[in-house]
């Protein structure tokens, strides 16, 4: 027992080095670069869907397609893959070994292990397959049939919906009250530049948030009429926007904010505590 014990603390040292390594932060924020770029191709998806062009989903899926079609795609594709593989590596050491993280930090950093290991799959399959597979709203569609099927399966897809709309909650709390700054090395900005990053980072999440609430609405008018085609992915929710009173303008506003949240990506690339 001794030795399996010392054996597996030795492997636990050898990770927590691994990921502390200068190497592995540069890749961090490396990943970091590259969730910048998904957002910012998101918006412009969106953005062209408000005005009327553009045919790919305003997704991750239409973004790792976008990419795809660009000279040196493939290029590009692997190293989109190579900083999401850094991020979900990231988060999944401080999930399990994260110094000073108290239970919800973890699982936080559990979460985003599996969303950011999501978008990694996607570029491989393009890669590998050459095709990113489903759409956002063809997988939520398709999940939400499988889990009505199941006992109680009404409850639980009600329930995921207003996870995801406390979820999209959290983040406008997140910007408006600067949260995100607690993971910013804001110490070595100047006024001026945090003025701009603290900005960047209220509108961003404030976007992300207005996203996640309207997605979890869906989910739960889902379950509430038992109709799995009432689920809807990014590119089902943002088309949603356009739908309402104000047309496609409110698609426009919301679009922007992902592009906002994309120049905070980058901002946190540089000086996100890592």
């Amino acid at each position: 027992m001794d030795s399996v014990a010392s054996a597996g603390h030795q492997a636990r040292g050898a990770a927590q080095q691994a990921t502390n390594s200068r190497t592995f932060d540069r890749l961090a924020r490396f990943g970091m670069v590259c969730r910048g770029v998904l957002y910012a191709l998101i918006g412009i998806l969106a953005l062209q869907i408000a005005f009327g062009g553009g045919g790919e989903e305003a997704d991750k899926t239409g973004a790792v397609r976008t990419v795809a079609e660009q000279p040196f795609g493939t290029v590009l594709l692997w190293l989109l893959a190579v900083g999401f593989t850094a991020l979900a590596l990231w988060q999944l050491s401080e999930a399990l070994m994260g110094a000073g993280l108290d239970a919800k930090h973890r699982v936080e950093a559990a979460g985003r292990t599996v969303v950011y290991t999501l978008v990694v799959g996607t570029i491989l399959s393009f890669l590998l397959r050459g095709t990113t597979g489903r759409s956002s709203d063809q997988k939520s569609k398709d999940l939400t049939a499988t889990v009505m099927d199941w006992p109680g399966g009404q409850w639980i897809v009600g329930a995921v919906g207003l996870g995801i709309v406390a979820l999209g909650l959290y983040w406008i709390y997140d910007g408006v009250t600067k949260k995100f700054c607690e993971h910013l090395r804001t110490g070595e900005m100047s006024p001026r530049t945090r003025g701009t990053v603290e900005k960047l980072g209220m509108v961003g999440y404030c976007a992300r948030g207005v996203i996640a609430v309207a997605a979890g609405v869906f989910f739960v008018h889902a379950a509430i009429t038992y109709d799995p085609d009432e689920a809807k992915g990014i590119d089902s929710t943002l088309r949603a926007f356009a739908d309402t009173p104000l047309g496609p303008w409110l698609l426009v506003v919301v679009a922007l904010g992902l592009l906002v949240f994309a120049a905070y990506c980058f901002c946190e690339a540089r000086w996100r505590r890592t």
